[in-house]
């Protein structure tokens, strides 16, 4: 997750930086058709967009800053052209209604479009409003909040389908118990063996009061990728809460456990964080005992993951 906001806010920083250099562009053009009167809208917006620029490019999240700087440019730019236009200006209005959604949340987006119909329409007017105009304008507000409001309800069905934890790799704890349930069960009815891994980070609450947000993700990443690399591909590696993990292990014997417990102490003595410094983990490995009910079984877990937790 962490990656992919900083991959997006990268994006919105390369797209600033076409705007700028567009912008520059027209500066420069009209500069040398010697239409110098409109030459410096241009050359004072493209330093705008040149500090939304740094500003996106400077921060793992997009910048909300930055986005209402380049919707300023693009208004002004908008609104000195869009009277001059004499040949298709509907094509100039449908360009703030298109840019608001590319860089605004759809709910303030369609709020400030809605606002802002009666400025564009007399603009391409010449202070009249024109009906029909006004009727395609509001069409396209709402076609094109269409694509914004499908991806926001797609999220949010992922989001309520996704087994994952929202903050690492690790499965979060509802689809955790199921998924152990389902293994403890298939272990009784096959009579194989079942191991679960339990692991507290004592760290992390720490890590996140005193250096901030980064640092606990930094963590956070730094474990799921030390449990990665010593487990099975079909191992079960869990969230049971902000600090406590468990790592399901099928068909495996206590030696087999043993053996995860002592790869997964190495790989994490070698994990070293620069705010941290040396990773810490607290574990203790349980087994199902002999006709022990799958509720009895659970409550052990968490009462010992509890245990860990307290130190």
């Amino acid at each position: 997750m962490p990656e992919r906001r900083i991959r997006f806010s990268r994006g919105f920083a390369a797209w600033y930086a076409g705007g700028a250099l567009l912008l520059l562009g027209m500066a420069l053009w009209l500069y040398l058709m010697g239409d110098y009167s409109r030459t410096p809208l241009p050359a004072a917006l493209f330093l705008l967009m040149l500090v939304a620029t740094l500003l996106s490019a400077t921060r793992e999240e997009p910048s909300r800053l930055a986005a209402y700087l380049a919707l300023i440019c693009g208004y002004l730019l908008i609104a000195v052209e869009l009277p001059l236009q004499s040949g298709l200006p509907a094509l100039w209005v449908g360009l703030p209604p298109v840019l608001t959604l590319l860089l605004l949340p759809l709910g303030p987006a369609m709020l400030l479009n809605l606002a802002l119909t009666p400025v564009w329409l007399s603009l391409l007017g010449n202070g009249e409003l024109d009906r029909p105009m006004l009727l395609s304008y509001l069409t396209l507000v709402i076609v094109a909040a269409l694509v914004p409001w499908e991806q926001v309800r797609q999220h949010a069905l992922l989001r309520a389908t996704d087994p994952r934890d929202p903050e690492c790799p690790a499965v979060e704890r509802e689809t955790l118990h199921e998924r152990l349930l389902s293994e403890a069960e298939r272990a009784s009815l096959l009579e194989q063996p079942l191991a679960v891994l339990l692991v507290h980070l004592p760290q992390l609450e720490m890590a996140g009061e005193q250096f901030g947000a980064q640092a606990r993700q930094a963590l956070l990443n730094g474990f799921c990728q030390a449990v990665d690399r010593c487990c099975r591909e079909h191992d079960i590696l869990g969230r049971e809460g902000p600090g406590d993990f468990w790592l399901v292990l099928p068909d495996t014997t206590e030696s087999g456990a043993l053996l995860v417990q002592q790869r997964l102490d190495q790989v994490v003595a070698q994990t070293t964080l620069v705010e941290t410094g040396q990773m810490q983990v607290r574990r203790r490995l349980c087994r199902p005992r002999l006709g022990e009910s799958w509720q009895r079984f659970e409550q052990r877990l968490q009462a010992v993951s509890q245990s860990l937790a307290d130190g």
